[in-house]
């Protein structure tokens, strides 16, 4: 699968995919991460960086973008899908916060809610700040979840409690796994792998089910995990993980997690499509530059409507 865009001596049978044996002994990571997450808990509390969290969160972008589906029924056309990534509870994001962002995700009265993994930071306890944001979500057609590599590292693969809690607050979480989902006689194959550079991703797990021509989304948090999907299986996969760059000037952003240029937006791949959230959470401080948070509102449209 190939990109548009993107040089044509790419090759992604040479992909190398990333591990946490390629990053290193494990306690070191989290005894990092940790320390950056109580490190910016103190910050918040002060004025310059309570000043930024707010600066920030005000420019949460709820963008709107069409999504030509190459097949599928006329049941399908205009369904959609808010897509949220990389929350990150924990790194600035408040309850206060979490619950703004719920009653905008209600207001914007989608069919589906994806959420699209790094929603805690570095600790299990932050999944509960969740709460405030999720009893507010009522998409008739459901709410599900991926894990990120943030769930994957540091809950330690242990990912029991983290479903146990999405579940009971009405969140299915699918990890190599699928479901369908039915819109005025027509269905959709909804599936989710797991994370891509902490976790073991399953994609033939994750599509066993789908009907023959049955149009497909995948929820894949590490968007190159794309490349690897078979074009005439998969429609669109969304995915975050890049948070825009956080930092973008212009072309260039110091980290974009992504070996391809899947930076944001969307992405034609030979018959299937990607779209890459920019996520409305932060890592490290709470600033980003040409890249605002953003609850991507995807509405899809059947090939000839």
């Amino acid at each position: 699968m190939t990109t548009e865009g993107l040089p044509a001596a790419l090759d992604h049978r040479r992909f190398h995919r990333p591990g946490p044996r390629a990053m290193g002994s494990v306690w070191p990571r989290l005894l990092f991460g940790r320390t950056v997450t109580r490190t910016m808990e103190r910050l918040r509390g002060i004025p310059p960086g309570s000043w930024l969290h707010r600066r920030l969160r005000a420019q949460t972008e709820y963008s709107s973008t069409d999504v030509a589906l190459r097949r599928g029924e006329l049941g399908l056309d205009g369904l959609t899908i808010a897509f949220v990534s990389d929350v990150h509870a924990g790194f600035y994001m408040t309850l206060a916060d979490l619950e703004q962002l719920g009653a905008r995700l209600a207001a914007l009265a989608p069919d589906l809610v994806c959420l699209g993994g790094d929603l805690i930071a570095t600790r299990e306890s932050e999944i509960r700040m969740l709460a405030p944001l999720l009893r507010l979500l009522e998409p008739p057609l459901g709410t599900f979840a991926v894990p990120g590599n943030h769930e994957c590292f540091y809950l330690r693969g242990d990912l029991s409690r983290w479903r146990s809690f999405l579940q009971d607050h009405g969140v299915r979480t699918l990890i190599n796994e699928g479901v369908r989902v039915e819109r005025d006689g027509a269905s959709l194959w909804l599936a989710g792998v797991d994370d891509y550079g902490e976790g073991t991703p399953d994609q033939a797990a994750a599509l066993s089910g789908r009907a023959r021509d049955e149009p497909a989304v995948l929820l894949s948090h590490h968007p190159d995990y794309a490349l690897h999907l078979p074009s005439t299986e998969v429609d669109l996969v969304l995915s975050g993980h890049t948070h825009g760059g956080q930092i973008a000037l212009g072309p260039w952003a110091p980290i974009t997690h992504s070996r391809h240029g899947h930076r944001a937006g969307l992405y034609a791949l030979e018959d299937a499509q990607l779209y890459v959230g920019r996520g409305v959470g932060v890592s490290f401080l709470p600033l980003r530059i040409g890249s605002r948070p953003e609850v991507a509102l995807l509405r899809l449209r059947r090939s000839g409507c």
